[in-house]
């Protein structure tokens, strides 16, 4: 796929990867539409990138917010690629986390995107390459502990691209569904930096997420991609060896549940 001139919407674009992945794909050439909760934020991004941009300030979990990002793709004459990219995480054991903390992990990660996508695929059905990017997690295919929630909704992402994909196979439009591993964001804070730090587990920096996504879009190729080794390795063996994935975990609980204290 040629980036350029593609008007692209993306979701959580003044976060650590949205941020990165709108410099990127503004160097490669394509316009964005912007969306986040930050107005400001989101302001100050447009104003630093080259080329003329649009941003919509809006709240994805509610009906008005959808609707504010429609009229806003409707100003801008339509759209060629969507990545829903907004996403929280909360780290914590079950019973630690609220009714609050549960419900926004669901809403965010999982029901706004497919309400997004179910509300622009008329439009993306015009585009003459039109192309969606869900951005999962190594988490939505390996449960693991003190994620619950947020494994849930990324379990949920998943299942909803491939079946979208298979839904749309015999339209043109393309379902992505790139999966990082821990990455340098405010989303992991500092207790999740910490554990990750005593387990040995590796965290990207944003711009190899965004220059993952890029390729991908590029190449057309890769329907679903993981970031990382050897979380692709774990992904493999909990699909066919869930038990071994257990036991490796288990060895691993006592350090998490001393990050995951309140």
């Amino acid at each position: 796929m040629n980036l350029e001139n593609s008007t692209v919407l993306i979701t959580g674009a003044s976060g650590g990867i949205g941020e990165t992945i709108c410099k990127k794909l503004v160097d490669a050439g394509a316009r964005l539409i912007a969306v986040g909760t930050d107005p400001w934020k989101l302001e100050r991004l447009i104003e630093s990138l080259p080329g003329e941009h649009a941003w919509v300030s809006a709240d994805l979990t509610t009906a008005e917010g959808i609707q504010a990002v429609a009229d806003e793709v409707d100003r801008q004459g339509g759209v060629d690629i969507l990545i829903n990219n907004a996403g929280v995480a909360r780290f914590g054991f079950l019973m630690q986390q609220s009714d609050g903390d549960l419900s926004a992990q669901i809403a965010v990660n999982l029901l706004a995107p497919m309400l997004l996508t179910r509300k622009l695929l008329p439009v993306l059905m015009k585009s003459g390459s039109p192309a969606i990017v869900n951005m999962g997690s190594t988490f939505g295919s390996i449960g693991y502990s003190g994620f619950t929630g947020y494994c849930a909704s990324k379990f949920g992402l998943r299942g909803f691209s491939e079946a979208l994909r298979r839904e749309l196979a015999d339209t043109p439009i393309r379902i992505f569904y790139l999966a990082p591993r821990a990455t340098r964001t405010p989303i992991n804070d500092e207790q999740v930096v910490a554990m990750n730090q005593a387990l040995g587990n590796k965290m990207d920096e944003p711009q190899v997420v965004a220059d993952h996504l890029v390729s991908m879009l590029q190449s057309r190729r890769a329907f679903s991609r993981y970031i990382g080794w050897p979380e692709k390795m774990y992904v493999f063996f909990n699909n066919v060896i869930p038990q071994m994935v257990d036991k490796a975990m288990r060895k691993q609980l006592p350090v998490i549940r001393r990050f995951a204290r309140p």
